[in-house]
């Protein structure tokens, strides 16, 4: 269900990406693939590009005597790559985010672990404002290499019905 293919013209057919609100089914559980490795490159960049100035993300020796022992990944990089790993299949179509809760963090992430992503459904609804769309709510968990979880929230997005998405309606 992550890519159609649609028919653009004679033989010519495009990809295309996520869920219309029909395709959101409550309890559902859609694993997020490939993973994704973090590197030393990916944290620092993104600590430095965020401006976080918290040593422990890029200073070796400052990580060392901490209770971890080295550098932790940056947790805002390991949210980003978490959501980004489930954009394909559940917001591709998106509208809006509506809003993020629960964001738990309950293991460290280190340079050099692989993450992988899966979205569970809780909830599937029609706006009341507005006929062609609704508002899809789903917990997305990150887990690394040996099952641990790593990254748990939960999203309520906009998302169109059938018919009723940026993608349907231009031809780009």
């Amino acid at each position: 269900m992550v890519a159609e293919a649609k028919e653009v013209g004679p033989n010519r057919y495009r990809e295309s990406y996520g869920r219309y609100l029909e395709d959101f089914k409550v309890g559902d559980v859609y694993e997020h693939r490939p993973g994704r490795t973090i590197t030393e490159s990916d944290n620092t960049w993104f600590t430095l590009l965020t401006m976080n100035q918290h040593p422990v993300h890029f200073d070796a020796e400052y990580a060392a005597k901490s209770e971890f022992g080295k550098p932790l990944v940056n947790s805002c990089l390991t949210l980003s790559i978490v959501a980004g790993m489930s954009v394909s299949d559940t917001s591709q179509k998106a509208i809006a985010n509506l809003g993020w809760e629960k964001i738990e963090m309950p293991a460290p992430v280190f340079i050099g672990d692989t993450l992988y992503a899966e979205s569970e459904v809780l909830d599937v609804r029609e706006s009341k404002s507005r006929p062609t769309q609704g508002i899809a709510t789903i917990r997305t968990t990150g887990k690394n290499q040996d099952g641990a979880i790593v990254m748990r929230y939960e999203r309520a997005m906009l998302v169109p019905k059938r018919g009723h998405a940026v993608d349907d309606k231009v031809d780009y």
